[in-house]
């Protein structure tokens, strides 16, 4: 088991070698079903105009972008991430938005102040955080009263059929990277990142115990990813 500096350090490698094919490398390896997914993500929030927006280890910009055209820019979002590189994707993804701050933090320590938010959204970075547990306490802290945790995130496949070609294809995906992004080690990482993450029910206890209440969660493409949803009573 990796302690939490090394962890951080790793992930942070890891992003730094491929920010600038991030979004490339995504739609190459989900086929661009990542797309459909996140838009189901904030589908499933119905966010409301006039509303707070974080949305942890942000990237370049993919949930921000859905929620702000979802409330027709009358709101606002804090787009985090604690990779620098891949904030400024980020940025200039995003640079003709207005309605957007960014901020390089870790999302077990977020400088933000307690009941500000009234959404929280982290899409494919949970499995890279140092410590889950402080980062779903953090974001418990973060959000207002009646607010809503949401996340996106790789998870199993309860599909025996496709879970074998996803194994297979898994396989695949370093070579694709050394490819396109021009080096496969951060998607070895990726593979075994995904292999080693909690299932679907594990991050709901995980949740709970973050005193979280009405949780739920919700498979995508047979649980190859999952939407986690809990609210702050």
């Amino acid at each position: 088991m990796q302690d939490t500096n090394s962890k951080k350090d790793l992930v942070n490698t890891v992003f730094n070698s491929v920010f600038k094919k991030y979004d490339v490398m995504n739609d190459i390896m989900s086929f661009g079903i990542h797309r459909l997914w996140k838009s189901n993500l904030i589908d499933w929030l119905q966010p409301k105009i006039n509303s707070k927006l974080i949305d942890m280890a942000a990237g370049t910009g993919d949930i921000t972008k859905i929620y702000l055209e979802r409330i027709n820019f009358e709101g606002h979002s804090l787009m985090v991430d604690q990779n620098s590189e891949m904030l400024n994707e980020g940025k200039k993804k995003l640079s003709r938005y207005k309605n957007i701050d960014y901020l390089c933090a870790k999302a077990e320590d977020i400088p933000a102040k307690e009941s500000s938010f009234d959404y929280y959204t982290i899409s494919f970075g949970i499995r890279n955080v140092s410590d889950i547990k402080k980062t779903l306490s953090e974001a418990y802290r973060v959000l207002k009263p009646g607010g809503r945790f949401m996340c996106l995130e790789f998870s199993k496949i309860n599909n025996e059929v496709i879970n074998k070609f996803y194994s297979i294809y898994s396989k695949f995906i370093p070579q694709i990277g050394q490819l396109v992004a021009g080096d496969k080690k951060p998607y070895e990482y990726l593979v075994q990142s995904i292999k080693d993450f909690y299932d679907q029910e594990q991050l709901l206890t995980l949740m709970r115990e973050a005193k979280f209440a009405n949780t739920e969660y919700r498979n995508l493409t047979t649980g190859v990813a999952a939407i986690h949803s809990g609210w702050k009573i």
